[in-house]
């Protein structure tokens, strides 16, 4: 899929049409163009609210940014009801924020109240048949590239996401980890560094420092670290060291498997070094990675035994 985002990284329809464009104020005289003949082509979310409504003030511009993000894939229609109060009692609105979702000319899901954001998400969804937007689009293709060693190219896709949506938490981790896997792991430190208190406890974030903090442990030859763990398998320096090159040479789950060994042969070694190197992994990889869950139930067992 190809990623639909202009110079300034606001997302575009597949038309070419700007978001922004796809949200718009109405009243009862263009109710029917607006909102029942436009649902026939494209579903259609309208917004009833008023200037003296305080949850209005975060509801709206929340349900703005994802009809943004979704870019072409649903529309918008907001309606002031002090001036449509007509339209409201046709409604049936009796507070406000009221939201209808509108297809094929008819009101097919509503909800009032302000509601948090993963449920809005969630109410776009079911409205749209699961389409995704070209911001998660873009954050997928940028995963995959990074993830297939082109890490310039997917610091590319990061950065136009981050344009759209500057605390993109994926995106800003994603960045991150770009810069690591370029070898410039001062500029990954700076950057990491520089975001906001809420931001660095955020879990995609955390998991980026972990990353961060593996890249310099490594760099050691992993065939004669190898060959000195061969000779001598108690060596418990020569098993984490070997680890951690594993580790930066790309093979993740070689690296778990000598440093679960660690602690299966010595636990306490180095403070519990070896289980505390897992954490980072596990972190690095992400809580829900098939080889971290895994690991994690083995060094479960290693510890509890």
């Amino acid at each position: 899929m190809d990623i639909l985002l202009d110079n300034d990284g606001t997302p575009v329809s597949a038309g070419g049409t700007p978001a922004g464009d796809l949200i718009k104020d109405s009243d009862l005289n263009g109710f029917t163009t607006d909102v029942l003949e436009a649902s026939r082509s494209v579903p259609v979310i309208v917004d009833f609210w008023a200037p003296w409504c305080e949850p209005c003030k975060t509801l709206g511009p929340a349900l703005e940014k994802i009809v943004k993000q979704m870019a072409g894939a649903v529309r918008m229609v907001k309606i002031n009801v002090d001036e449509n109060q007509n339209l409201a009692a046709q409604m049936r609105v009796q507070s406000v924020p009221t939201v209808y979702a509108f297809k094929d000319g008819q009101p097919v899901d509503a909800f009032q109240g302000a509601v948090p954001e993963s449920q809005l998400r969630a109410f776009v969804d079911k409205l749209t048949d699961g389409a995704q937007s070209p911001l998660e689009a873009a954050l997928e293709q940028a995963k995959a590239l990074l993830d297939g060693g082109d890490p310039q190219n997917a610091a590319s896709l990061y950065n136009q996401v981050l344009q759209a949506e500057p605390e993109q938490v994926a995106a800003l981790a994603g960045l991150a980890r770009c810069l690591i896997a370029s070898g410039d792991t001062d500029a990954a430190a700076s950057f990491l560094d520089g975001l906001s208190d809420k931001l660095k406890m955020m879990s995609e974030i955390q998991a980026a420092r972990s990353a961060l903090d593996l890249a310099g442990t490594g760099g050691g030859d992993v065939a004669a670290l190898q060959a000195k763990l061969d000779s001598n398998p108690d060596d418990n320096d020569a098993r984490f060291d070997l680890a951690n090159s594993l580790y930066a040479a790309g093979d993740a789950e070689a690296a778990i498997e000598q440093l679960l060994d660690l602690v299966k042969r010595d636990r306490g070694w180095n403070e519990e070094a070896g289980r505390k190197q897992l954490v980072k992994l596990f972190e690095t990889l992400g809580h829900t990675h098939p080889t971290t869950v895994a690991a994690r139930k083995r060094l479960s067992t290693l510890l509890f035994s």
